[in-house]
């Protein structure tokens, strides 16, 4: 008997040892169970999760299943690898489910259950589609005219075990079933360059159909396609006709199939909606809304025929990252009356999306609304920074309570001006707030409110133009996708949501719009090709977004694949900037340079006489060798030996040219300008024994100012983190904090603004507003001194050799008198997270490391012998200055002094 209990305790202990590692967050291509995986090869992720220290896995087996078929089976793989597994069994079959399931086992003798999720194929051939693409033919669809309704009814006699839709337009589409909306993506299929790259969307649409009669009713919006883009009113970019691709595959419970198409037996009407555009809004007239068009009842006799039309299908390719969807709901916080005696909703918060409205009144009443950002110092609505954008909703009532909001279009305010009400109730209006539905992954709060405010303006400012593209700004006639806007902001923006997927996906369009000498556009997609200003292409901080982006998204996802896909394309770019560099020089061409840098004219009585200029190709200069760098660096990462041995020489000449023509012998510079030594400084651009002498210039510079920033888009992202780097912490903490103009707090303190703005005097210390030609209150650029916040103030990093926070870097650096500072960041291994507190002469510092990875931790200490974990010293290496500690897995509780 005791023999007996001895081995049933034994068992148990077992048991319980073997399940204290478990599996989460099981993704194929980055997605939880996706439905359209377009690749015959995707890859395979999972985070281990354990409540024990040192935690890592040793070993991983993988089964991926059709049904009761088994289509692959690694067997065990010894490896750390839980990233990005390549799926190598069988073809994969397209709109085909498969469940995958995998086990891990760990360094501590632990074997996970088996964790098991699933995935489904796309269409993996051209040769699979079989709708055709289809367009209304109405007279009064043009570019700013109506929106068509298209309606399919067919029969539907057996019993349904799966049926999903694949979808695309050429435009904007909206689909309902038998009267329900299908899925809670808006603006779709997004914008991509059309004609080169077109997303299709898969909807699994089951539960939908009935037996029976089944009805399809559609909404087609002009959307990017062929509303105007950009400043000089250029229309059909993509196509004067829009049109719409849908396919639904049935699968009955008896085995068999069916295909239903869009071809010329759908019907077409006119919709409510007579007008949706990208910049002046819609207009909608509910009189003629019809609540049962998309149903089987509904008759549909003076409904005419569609027309069939040859558009490719080359170019279409499963959608690869997350759609537009709703988040965010606010109610106004402010009613308020402008001298003019306008009626305005304040939300608090500037934001992008639209207005809901609940409304009653008489049939043919018409309500409008007008989105900004910005009040007057009068309080009056101002409208001159939209430029031509009209920027309306326009609702003509159906003479019933209406429910109102726009399909097609999009607007960046705080403020909403009401026309056609006579007495507001504020609780009839809600604003909503759209972005691309990326996963939220980053959280910073320290002990300063303002910087609490700098860090909410970052994410709002990243939300309201993370919209499907990285666009520089959402309210006027522009909100294109600006590479440079997008390659300072993009290692910001990574930490604050995932953003893997996003970029990949404008990445391909990067390529696709790449031209053929190698030069990149100012603007992906590409819609400036045939303005006045898109015949300048190729600047540096600009362009480099094609080298710069991928190369940040391997560092902190570790999706080799993107490098491995846009290679070719960072390559053909460099080539281009060579080609443009006689004697490894950059001096030529058109360059941005460091944009809307401190200028004296700007806003009277500020902080000096001296305008920030850098000069444009000391600045051409700086990022060629950043390119160059980046390029060896990822050759390295692939593999390609005959490309790092010439990019490691091309380095050395490119960074000697520049000692030749742009500093003197004795290390100053040709401009004496913050950017200047900030940029010649960030990518070791001097030998090194006169680097000290220009960190004392930089300082120099900076105290003439007062401790104000003069820096434009280009500098002021590698602002602080130089100063740190070279040991003037103090000095970068001065500038986070500095709250008059120019600074990053200047618009909080000041004007109280709830996103980053695309000046630093967007609006002026005497309330009147910057050029209007060029003035957002919604432009993230500026918000990239995020990532130098997180990395420094609360010291959260990844090494560059063991990428994707597998090797994490806890470096906390202390300053600006903050008692406290914490983050976190969920990596692609999971959370990790650092926080620190001062408490008297004691600093209390704590961290979590996520299973399967590891962090070397620096403690914000000159003492080692001061630090302890629960009373207990620890024994701490020293590096120089510093104390440092190499952990495992596991939660963490220093104290040190």
């Amino acid at each position: 008997m005791k023999k007996s209990l001895i081995c049933l305790l034994f068992l148990c202990h077992t048991w319980l040892g073997m399940a204290q590692v478990k599996l989460a967050q099981l993704k194929v291509e980055n997605a939880i169970s996706p439905i359209g995986i377009g690749t015959n090869a995707p890859r395979f992720s999972w985070q281990l999760t354990s409540d024990k220290r040192n935690v890592k896995q040793t070993a991983y087996e993988i089964q991926v299943k059709a049904g009761k078929e088994t289509v692959w089976t690694t067997g065990k793989i010894t490896t750390e690898q839980s990233l990005f597994v390549p799926y190598q069994g069988k073809n994969l079959q397209s709109n085909t489910t498969y469940t995958w399931q995998v086990k891990v086992w760990d360094n501590l003798g632990n074997v996970s259950d088996w964790a098991t999720a699933s995935f489904a194929t796309a269409l993996l051939s051209k040769t699979d589609w079989k709708a055709h693409w289809i367009s209304s033919g109405l007279p009064a669809d043009t570019t700013n005219g109506i929106v068509p309704m298209f309606r399919k009814t067919f029969e539907n006699p057996k019993k349904v075990v799966s049926a999903r839709a694949f979808v695309t337009s050429r435009g904007l589409y909206e689909i309902q079933i038998n009267g329900k909306r299908i899925g809670d993506a808006y603006l779709t299929p997004g914008w991509t360059s059309y004609n080169k790259h077109l997303q299709y969307q898969v909807y699994d649409v089951t539960n939908v159909l009935t037996q029976g009669k089944n009805a399809i009713g559609v909404l087609l919006g002009s959307g990017w396609y062929r509303t105007r883009l950009a400043w000089e009113r250029q229309i059909n970019i993509y196509g004067k006709e829009t049109a719409l691709l849908f396919q639904l595959e049935i699968k009955y419970a008896d085995g068999s199939s069916e295909s239903i198409i869009s071809d010329n037996s759908w019907k077409t009407k006119p919709s409510y909606i007579q007008l949706a555009e990208i910049y002046d809004g819609e207009k909608q007239d509910m009189r003629q809304w019809q609540a049962a068009w998309a149903t089987p009842t509904y008759a549909d006799n003076d409904w005419t025929s569609v027309k069939e039309n040859p558009f490719p299908f080359d170019n279409l390719t499963a959608a690869i990252n997350e759609p537009i969807r709703k988040h965010e709901s606010l109610k106004p916080v402010k009613v308020l009356t402008s001298p003019k005696g306008e009626t305005i909703l304040d939300f608090g918060q500037n934001l992008v999306g639209w207005v809901q409205v609940k409304a009653t009144g008489k049939a043919g009443d018409k309500i409008t609304l007008y989105h900004v950002e910005m009040l007057d110092k009068y309080g009056v609505p101002y409208l001159t920074n939209l430029r031509s954008a009209k920027a309306q909703a326009v609702y003509t009532l159906s003479g019933g309570q209406d429910i109102l909001e726009p399909h097609f279009t999009f607007f960046g305010f705080r403020y909403v001006k009401v026309e056609g009400v006579a007495n507001v109730n504020p609780n009839d209006f809600t604003a909503i707030a759209l972005h691309s539905d990326m996963t939220p992954t980053g959280s910073f709060e320290c002990s300063n409110p303002m910087v609490n405010q700098l860090q909410k303006n970052i994410q709002w400012g990243q939300k309201g133009n993370f919209l499907d593209v990285p666009t520089d700004c959402p309210q006027r006639d522009e909100r294109l996708g600006w590479t440079g806007d997008a390659e300072v902001f993009s290692r910001t923006a990574a930490f604050n949501f995932n953003v893997n997927q996003f970029f990949a996906k404008w990445l391909k369009d990067v390529s696709a719009d790449q031209e053929p000498d190698g030069a990149i556009p100012y603007v992906i997609p590409n819609v400036l090709k045939n303005n006045t200003f898109g015949k300048l292409i190729g600047a540096a901080g600009w362009s480099d977004a094609g080298i710069i982006i991928p190369y940040n998204m391997y560092v902190v996802y570790g999706d080799k694949q993107i490098l491995e896909n846009q290679y070719a394309s960072m390559q053909q770019y460099l080539n281009h900037v060579r080609s443009l560099a006689k004697h490894d020089l950059w001096n030529k061409g058109f360059q941005f340079a460091d944009w809307l840098s401190y200028r004296v004219d700007d806003s009277k009585g500020m902080i000096g006489q001296k305008s920030a200029v850098t000069d444009n190709y000391l600045v051409a200069q700086c990022f060629f060798a950043y390119n160059v760098d980046l390029m060896l660096k990822s050759a390295k990462i692939l593999g390609k030996t005959a490309d790092v041995a010439e990019y490691e020489q091309l380095l050395a000449r490119v960074k000697k040219a520049f000692q030749h023509e742009f500093m003197t012998a004795k290390g100053r510079l040709i401009s004496e300008t913050q950017t200047a030594y900030i940029l010649a400084l960030q990518f070791d651009m001097l030998p090194e024994e006169l680097r000290p002498q220009a960190v004392e210039r930089l300082v120099k510079n900076i105290e003439s100012y007062q401790y104000h920033l003069t820096t434009g888009f280009l500098g002021t992202p590698f602002l602080n983190p130089v100063l740190t780097r070279f040991g003037k912490n103090d000095v970068a903490y001065k500038l986070l904090l500095q709250d008059t103009y120019p600074s990053w707090l200047y618009p909080i303190k000041s004007h109280g603004a709830t996103t980053i703005w695309e000046r630093w005097d967007s609006m002026k210390p005497d309330s009147t507003f910057q050029d209007p030609s060029m003035t957002s209150f919604n432009h993230y650029a500026y918000g990239a001194v995020g990532d130098w916040m997180y990395r420094t103030i609360t010291g959260i990093d990844t090494q560059e050799d063991e990428v994707a926070y597998k090797k994490a870097i806890i470096k906390p650096q202390l300053g600006g008198g903050l008692t406290f500072a914490k983050a976190s960041l969920q990596t692609p291994y999971g959370l990790l997270a650092s926080a620190w507190q001062v408490e008297g002469k004691q600093v209390k510092l704590t961290i979590e490391i996520p299973a399967n990875t590891k962090a070397k931790v620096y403690f914000p200490t000159k003492n080692g012998q001061s630090i302890t974990e629960n009373g207990v010293a620890i024994q701490a290496q020293q590096e120089g200055n510093d104390w440092t500690l190499e952990l495992g897995s596991g939660k963490y509780s220093f104290i040190c002094e």
